[in-house]
Order: C-alpha cells, then structure tokens, then sequence
C-alpha cells in the first residue's frame, strides 16, 4: 500500500503530427519510418522545432517498460539512458543480510529504432553519455570507467572497456579562497530562500558584512562551520543548519559491540551483568550473545578474545576495535562451574537500535504496570520513515486498550505529523464479531478510548507539529514539558563546494488555535539591524 515503484519514463511529442517512436505506425517498425519514402529507419533532423499546444497532455505517452524507481533521463542518439533503482525500505529487512549495502541502481538503455531495453551496468552509482551519444562514461564506486553507449560489456579485457586512470589526477584547493566563496554563497542561498522576503526585519546584507572580515582570520574548517552557524544565529529561528560532510573515519578499527552491559570483578574478570533482548520485528536491534548456538547467560566470564586473553584494566573492548560485523571468536566461562568453551559471534557495529527498543520496552512495560493493564503505549521517535515503522510495531496491540500513551518525547521531526494524526484521530465506528476471534474494530486500529500525548524539550520540529494538532484536532490533551517550538522547515537541496550541507528555513507552519487565531511557530520576528 506505499506504491514503492510508482514512476516510469515518459516521452510527449511536441508537434502534432510526430509519431512515437515506439507507437503504431502505417509502415511498421521504425523510428518514424512513415515520413521516409524510402522506409528508413532514421527521419531527417528538423529544421526548426514546432509546438503544437493544443493536447500537448495527451501526448504524452509511457516508454513501454515496468514501473518502477527511474532516475535521470538522458539522450544518447537514437536512444535514451536512466538509473533503475530496486526499491528498498529504511529497516533493511529486504537485503540479504543485515550489513549489505542497499542496492545501487543498474543502468538501462532503451532503443528507439530497436524497441529493447537492455541493462548496460547491473550496478552503477552515476553516469553521464558523451555528446555524440555513442560512449557513456560510469562511476561504479572508486573506478570511472568510459563504456559503449549501446551494449553490456562484460569482459573486463573487452577493448571498448577503458578503466580511466585517476591516479595521475593532481590537484590543490585554496583553502582560504574557498572558504570566502562558501561563506558568500551560503549567505546568498539564506538570502534568496529564507521563509521571509524580507528576513524577519533583519538587516542581512550588513550582518554578512559584519561578519565577512572573520573569513580572513579562519585558521582550520572547523572555523568556518562555527563562524556560518555564528551568522545564521543572528536570524533567531529554527532549522538553519550546517552539516559538515559524514567522515566514516576508519571503519577497519570500528569497535564491535556485543549488545551487552559488562562488569569487572575484584580479580579483574570480566562478566556479563546484562543481555539486552531483542526486538524481532527490528533486525537491527538484536544481540550478539542471544544469537543460535551461542547459549551465554548473565554472570558468565569473558575470558579471551580471539584467543587473547583479555585485559583486566580494559576489559574485552580492547580486543573488539575492528571487530563491528565480522566473526570473532570468545572463549567463555559459565557462571555455573562448567568448563570454559568458545563461541562464534557477530558484534555489532551500532548497538543504538538494540538499546532504543530496551528502552521502549521498559516505557511500555510502566505503563502497561501503572494502568492496570487498560492502556496502550507508543513511542514515535520521529516523523519520518524510521518513527512511521515504529509506530506500527506496537499500534495493532496498544489500541485494543481501553486507553493509549502516545510518546513523542525526544522525537526528531520529519515530515509524517499528518499521518500519525489521521491514524490517532480515528474513532471507533463499528465492530465486526468473527467466531473463534476477538471483535475487530472499524476502522481497524483504532483508539478505543482517550488518547493522551507525553512530550518534552526534546520533542521538535515535526514533533512540535503532531503535539499541538493533537490539542488542536481534540485527539487528546498534551503533558509533560514544552516543546522546542521549531518549525520552520527545510528541504535539504543545497550543498556548498566542499560537500557542506546548508539549509534554509523555508516553511513557517500557522497554526490555528482553540481560540480561532493563528499563530506562526517556531520563530523569532526580530525588527533590529546588525
């Protein structure tokens, strides 16, 4: 129900009497073969371009291949090129294993004279035709290669296959050179997109005056990001953000994580004190120790990693770094006095999903404990595609309560505030009695009885949103703290020279009270000049 391959490529001709290149024609196959006396597959280029407006719409007319997720379009002769993604979702169950990387997308070819579709790359990461249209050049993770434009290559020996080298690529940034253009042009993107023509009555051309001769002095990168978030700081408003590029730093020596909490006796041994359990609808929150064949137990000794001994003061972190999502070996001593033995196991690389969902647990098992077991309990951790799945992890059970908890503390925004309120909002219409089962609501999911948010200082953005629609809406009163009060959304659609990532509040939310007026959140209207 998410229409996850909902595109295809189109084609409209401009002028009237221009036939589809793979549509019907009096004089069968052919790219425009009718206006060819002598049945050629190739019409002659037009002299000029003509655009015929009248049902221009009902030209328009689908390449004949699937749907699907397609990425850009590009010409190349008498054919066109696009990236063809496989749809993957944000929990990763649909890959093979957990640690695959998500499926890149494979490049395609359709013909127009040949009316076929052929899959030049299984799996590039971007690429660009040559003007003539015959090569196309590919970015297939660290190689570029340049490759024939009308068929797979797929011996590496092949002699249209040239692997470009970029070993003997040279060159020099001027860093301070180019932090003066980044700074003026993340000052010139905040101008032209800012949610406020006319910047809230600041003055912004003279704060970025004010603040320009500091480029000068900048001493490292660092610098830089503290300086623009100091500018952008002058507006008094949410969401003006700027996100250095990710460093992965060195995944070789990233610590593994064996999802459990640890302690180290008098002697120095180390024991598991705690396994954190699971969550099986979230493949990412599992534990190392709780996997088949492994039978560990809280208060079992850690003795030797990877047939080291563990170190007393540092305890089996040490022997972990470079670790994360490999095999590795521990030699374990049971709590009971039976002998020591060795296990194989996978430590994990982030252990954030395991714990978010113990923490979840815990929350729920509060509630279920302090209502008697008559409410229900959901956490959304944001507004996005992660907190939308959370959500229906535990809404099939939470709303077959007499009453439901929805926690938005510490959630992160996004932009799905409209679902989640349209799901909450539903009220109990009817009941369908089915023999052997429990009566079924309808609408299905719904809350049986009051609704009542929990949030706090943490809870922003989007989750600003879905807490006063809430009152708003009357689905149910809000308490604990207030809220950020940030709303004035982003888009994330620029990037400076260097990869940094700028954004612009552009989207100011009104919003309507119990007292009929509205009022805009998440800003701070300032009428000084710098």
């Amino acid at each position: 129900m998410t229409f996850p391959s909902g595109t295809r490529p189109y084609l409209m001709p401009l002028a009237a009497d221009d036939p589809l290149p793979f549509g019907p024609s009096v004089a069968g196959w052919g790219f425009a073969a009718a206006d060819s006396p002598e049945g050629a597959t190739e019409a002659p280029a037009p002299s000029r371009t003509r655009v015929d407006s009248d049902g221009l719409e009902e030209r328009i007319a689908a390449f004949p291949v699937a749907s699907g997720q397609y990425e850009r379009l590009r010409a190349a002769g008498k054919a066109v090129l696009w990236l063809r993604r496989t749809p993957s979702g944000v929990s990763g169950t649909d890959r093979a294993r957990l640690s695959d990387p998500t499926p890149r997308p494979a490049l395609e070819r359709f013909d127009f004279a040949k009316r076929n579709l052929v899959v030049l790359c299984p799996a590039v990461d971007s690429f660009e035709p040559s003007g003539d249209g015959t090569r196309v050049v590919v970015r297939d993770e660290d190689k570029l290669l340049v490759l024939p434009a009308d068929r797979e290559v797929k011996d590496d020996d092949d002699p249209d296959r040239v692997t470009v080298d970029l070993d003997r690529i040279r060159h020099q940034i001027d860093r301070p050179a180019e932090w003066h253009q980044m700074y003026d042009e993340a000052a010139r993107l905040m101008r032209d997109h800012f949610w406020r023509p006319d910047m809230g009555g600041l003055d912004w051309d003279r704060v970025v005056a004010r603040y320009r001769p500091l480029v000068s002095r900048l001493a490292s990168y660092d610098d830089f990001v503290d300086l623009l978030w100091e500018v952008n700081g002058e507006l008094g408003t949410s969401h003006a953000y700027v996100i250095p590029p990710e460093d992965p730093g060195d995944t070789d020596k990233q610590i593994g994580l064996l999802g459990a909490d640890l302690q180290r006796d008098s002697d120095g041994t180390w024991r598991i004190e705690r396994i954190l359990p699971g969550e099986s609808s979230d493949p990412r929150a599992r534990s190392p120790l709780r996997a088949a064949g492994i039978a560990v137990s809280p208060g079992d000794a850690i003795l030797a990693v990877a047939g080291r001994d563990v170190p007393t003061d540092l305890g089996p972190a040490a022997l972990l770094a470079g670790a994360a999502e490999r095999i590795v070996e521990l030699t374990v001593r049971p709590a009971d006095g039976r002998p020591a033995r060795r296990v194989a196991v996978v430590p994990l690389a982030d252990e954030e999903p395991l714990r978010y969902q113990n923490w979840v647990a815990g929350r729920r098992s509060y509630v279920d404990e302090h209502g008697e077991g008559r409410l229900g309990y959901l956490h959304i951790p944001d507004m996005m595609a992660a907190g939308w799945a959370q959500l229906h992890r535990d809404l099939e059970r939470a709303t077959q309560r007499e009453g439901l908890v929805v926690d938005v503390r510490y959630n992160r925004g996004g932009h799905t505030s409209q679902l989640v309120i349209e799901r909450l909002s539903r009220r109990v219409q009817a009941y369908q009695l089915v023999r052997h089962r429990s009566p079924e609501t309808y609408p299905e999911q719904a809350p049986r009885g009051p609704v009542v948010f929990l949030a706090n200082q943490w809870s922003g953005s989007d989750g600003d949103i879905v807490s006063a629609m809430a009152k708003v809406l009357g689905v149910g009163p809000v308490i604990g703290v207030r809220t950020w009060g940030g709303v004035v959304g982003i888009d994330g659609r620029f990037t400076l020279v260097d990869g940094t990532s700028v954004t612009q509040p552009r989207y100011a939310t009104w919003i309507r009270g119990l007292d009929s007026r509205w009022r805009i959140t998440g800003s701070i209207p300032t009428s000084r000049s710098s």
